[in-house]
């Protein structure tokens, strides 16, 4: 016999492996020596109650193992000789987008205009050491798109994409550690998310598709409203069937489109600042103990989200045990994101702090018309580089002076690498953001005590969070409704957010695709 039951345990019973067949064999009134095995399906931290306990869904065998239906198994074929279908960005909606092709039979041809992941790890270094970032191969652009090596978090409300869990599977599949599956916010880590990577590269490859790198794709070809391939690096790669997935960042692309008058609309994006607390601290407030997390607990997440005014001011990226580090993709912008690695055990916790800008902020804030948001967006990256005197220097301010409109000596350490420079982010981050900013971190210190402290640190600026754009698409074919043979996808076409949503969104379009 298989069930499946939810049990309620402590952190140290979590652990114990005989104590948990203990617990499931008096949960079904059997003999513990019934349990032939007991697998783990679901697992997460219910930290709502003084006593933080553990949330398990287990599969328990019942006198003898039984066969269960297989993780993903692939049935990629060899496309050497299948028609060429152009994948534009090599981040998870073009990854994954091009994964389905192969299940499909088209072979995909990959054009990313960064670099390898090995090869972008070199530049992110040299980044670091010399504050010149590498327009191509940075935080943003590269093998793996902004996810790559900004922490990996899988986590995701995006059913109606799909199923989430094939992603997931999918990963697996390529070297994620495979407890992805049962834990209820999964994190691969920057760490162990470019090695994965590596290995979906490898798989296209394998089954005769192509991945390029070095190749930005500069123009459209189109003929009599039908898509006939792209240009990049002065080489015209043809085919009537082009996916674009080239992230939020690419602001090259949407100026493309606009000039080949292909339809691109503005949406509400995020704008906002970075916030790094000690880990211990955030240990301290989520666990309801003065001791922390303990040996048994994982470093403590938060989730904030509340109404200013009818608009939202949340939470987003939150690194537990993470750093922060430099998202800008272009010279003189300042941006930061922030990341963990795969073990959660740095000194910090940081997250984004943002709210919605949309078309009657840009308005007041002088930022009219359909690039008002990107140019909003670079503004406010090229003051922080300027208040951070450049070099990768983020202006930053604590917490506690923000919200009380003044200035103060002194910062607390920063993960932050490149250093951080002491700047009065309470006077020149745009009013109307920065009230509602304030108002919002005010209420999430109200419901966690000890959240608004001097001991936190803001760093600006957090603009990346989402594309200020909606390149259009019809709703059940999924190409832009101009041009066929076009199919927007993923996070730079507004389609999707996040890792686990953009893969969905890519293979949703690749689905579609004949």
């Amino acid at each position: 016999m298989y069930k499946e039951i939810d049990i309620r345990v402590t952190p140290e019973e979590a652990r114990d492996e005989e104590t948990i067949r203990q617990i499931v064999a008096e949960a079904l009134h059997v003999h513990p020596g019934r349990i032939a095995r007991v697998a783990l399906a679901r697992k997460s931290v219910d930290a709502r109650r003084r006593q933080v306990m553990i949330q398990l869904r287990v599969g328990v065998h019942v006198d003898a193992m039984e066969t269960r239906a297989p993780l993903f198994v692939p049935a990629y074929r060899d496309v050497t000789r299948g028609e060429p279908v152009i994948v534009v960005g090599a981040g998870p909606a073009g990854l994954f987008a091009a994964l389905r092709l192969l299940e499909r039979g088209f072979r995909p041809v990959v054009l990313e205009r960064g670099k390898r992941v090995e090869e972008r790890r070199l530049d992110l270094q040299r980044l670091y050491r010399s504050g010149q970032v590498d327009e191509d191969s940075n935080y943003g652009f590269g093998e793996g798109g902004a996810g790559a090596f900004s922490d990996g978090k899988l986590f995701t409300r995006s059913g109606k994409r799909g199923d989430a869990r094939r992603v997931l599977e999918i990963l697996v599949h390529h070297g994620a550690p495979a407890v992805i599956l049962t834990d209820a916010h999964p994190h691969v880590g920057t760490d162990r998310l470019p090695r994965v990577m590596a290995n979906i590269r490898h798989t296209i490859e394998q089954h005769g598709g192509e991945v390029l790198f070095g190749h930005r794709v500069t123009s459209l070809l189109l003929r009599e409203g039908q898509i006939a391939g792209v240009v990049a690096n002065e080489r015209e790669f043809l085919s009537g069937r082009v996916i674009l997935a080239t992230g939020h960042s690419a602001r090259d692309v949407y100026r493309m489109l606009h000039r080949h008058s292909i339809r691109v609309l503005p949406k509400d994006f995020a704008v906002g600042l970075r916030l790094e607390h000690p880990q211990e601290l955030i240990d301290r407030i989520q666990y309801h103990h003065p001791g922390g997390r303990g040996n048994f607990l994982p470093a403590a997440e938060y989730n904030f989200a509340v109404q200013v005014g009818g608009r939202g001011v949340y939470s987003f990226c939150m690194c537990p045990g993470g750093v922060v580090v430099p998202a800008c993709t272009a010279p003189g912008q300042q941006v930061v994101n922030g990341m963990s690695s795969s073990g959660r055990n740095t000194p910090w916790a940081n997250a984004a702090i943002v709210t919605p800008v949309g078309e009657a902020e840009l308005e007041s804030l002088h930022y009219p018309g359909l690039f008002g948001g990107m140019e909003f967006q670079e503004s406010l990256e090229e003051e922080a580089w300027r208040r951070g005197g450049g070099n990768l220097a983020a202006p930053a301010q604590r917490l506690t002076h923000f919200l009380e409109g003044r200035s103060g000596p002194g910062l607390p350490r920063s993960s932050y690498k490149p250093g951080i420079t002491s700047s009065p982010l309470h006077e020149w981050f745009p009013p109307l953001l920065r009230d509602r900013l304030r108002e919002g971190l005010a209420c999430f210190g109200r419901k966690a005590r000890g959240f608004i402290t001097g001991e936190a640190l803001l760093l600006g600026v957090e603009t990346r969070t989402s594309s200020p754009f909606r390149v259009p698409r019809d709703a059940t074919r999924l190409e832009h409704p101009c041009v066929a043979g076009l199919y927007p996808c993923g996070e730079g076409a507004g389609h999707a957010g996040g890792i686990v949503s953009a893969a969905m969104d890519g293979e949703n379009v690749a689905s579609v695709i004949n």
